[in-house]
């Protein structure tokens, strides 16, 4: 297998040059050019036909978002972000996702070890950006799916990673004011979760929340789990409270989706499970733990995913009952709320 042929976008030579020697150490990556703006970068592409780009957000003549926009218009193609940990760089790096990139990482920074541990991740970033599905654009708002009585008493539970910032842009805004509680997992940093929120806040009917100990959830609310710090649950019933806990990494992740699943998984049939595009295989245990008592188990299908690696986790183990396009998703969601076990 030939390495994954990436090209760096930065403005500033030092990190341009560091990120060079991240990659360069991995053989499964060729670092084939390094552009210090988008309009070098544009010529670059065309000539190197790299498998994935490199994106810094803040430089001149065009901004990362700019750039990103036009070639997920013109060629779309694999992109990481490359961010800073900062409110700005939170807002910017979610309407970067929306738009179709595929993944970022933050600018190395800190102790020797923390340089280390940011190559590894980037590696891995780059060389799962090479196997995911690009998309041309963001998703169009959906339209609002028709709603039947028979859904009151039930609870939403979604798990998402890699890709998924852009598939829950696609398929909260579609969901009515007055859907059963939805609560989220997404794989994000802890400074990023709260900028999410109420990015979709101001786009979706139902109202769209970082989740807060305690909080008694409701209808027509979506809590996602806040980063990095603690594990979301649900304790209680379908109107029960939200308890975050610290507690270690689970299946390679704080918060964890398969946490979140088996917390509810108590509540049966009242609760319907979705994984959504991602990498890696959280959720996949949980999801079937929810299954086996009963609820309904929907996952993201393939030819929709930007990775498909939970939603294939999932599946393998048995824990999907029905795959589902993400356009088809919102409805699916409502259905499997207003029928029993086995009726998709």
């Amino acid at each position: 297998m030939r390495p994954v042929r990436t090209l760096i976008v930065d403005d500033s030579a030092s990190m341009r040059a560091t990120l060079k020697r991240m990659l360069s150490a991995d053989p499964e990556i060729e670092v084939v050019g390094m552009a210090p703006e988008p309009f070098a970068a544009r010529d670059m592409i065309k000539q190197l036909n790299p498998d994935v780009l490199t994106l810094d957000i803040e430089m001149p003549g065009m901004d990362g978002l700019s750039f990103l926009e036009r070639i997920m218009r013109l060629r779309p193609m694999p992109v990481v972000m490359c961010s800073t940990l900062t409110a700005r760089g939170a807002e910017v790096t979610i309407e970067a996702l929306r738009l179709g990139a595929v993944d970022y990482v933050t600018k190395p920074s800190g102790t020797p070890e923390d340089i280390e541990r940011d190559a590894a991740l980037l590696c891995e970033k780059v060389k799962t950006a090479a196997r995911s599905v690009a998309r041309a654009g963001p998703a169009r708002l959906p339209q609002q799916p028709s709603v039947a009585g028979g859904s009151a008493g039930k609870l939403i539970a979604i798990g998402s990673s890699t890709g998924g910032v852009e598939a829950l842009f696609s398929l909260l805004p579609a969901l009515p004011a007055d859907c059963p509680p939805v609560l989220i997992v997404q794989h994000m940093p802890a400074s990023f979760t709260r900028s999410f929120a109420q990015r979709l806040d101001a786009e979706c009917r139902v109202r769209v929340m970082e989740a807060t100990e305690g909080a008694t959830v409701q209808p027509g609310t979506v809590y996602i789990a806040p980063g990095g710090e603690t594990h979301m649950e649900l304790s209680g019933s379908v109107a029960g409270r939200i308890k975050l806990r610290s507690g270690d990494l689970v299946t390679g992740h704080r918060p964890s989706v398969d946490v979140l699943f088996r917390s509810v998984a108590p509540l049966g049939a009242s609760v319907v499970g979705v994984i959504l595009t991602g990498m890696g295989q959280d959720g996949a245990e949980g999801l079937l733990a929810l299954r086996r008592a009963g609820a309904r188990t929907l996952s993201q299908s393939r030819d929709t995913c930007v990775v498909w690696g939970m939603p294939r986790a999932a599946v393998e183990l048995g824990a999907v009952e029905k795959e589902v396009g993400l356009s088809a998703m919102p409805e699916a969601i409502l259905k499997a709320c207003r029928e029993k076990v086995g009726s998709v």
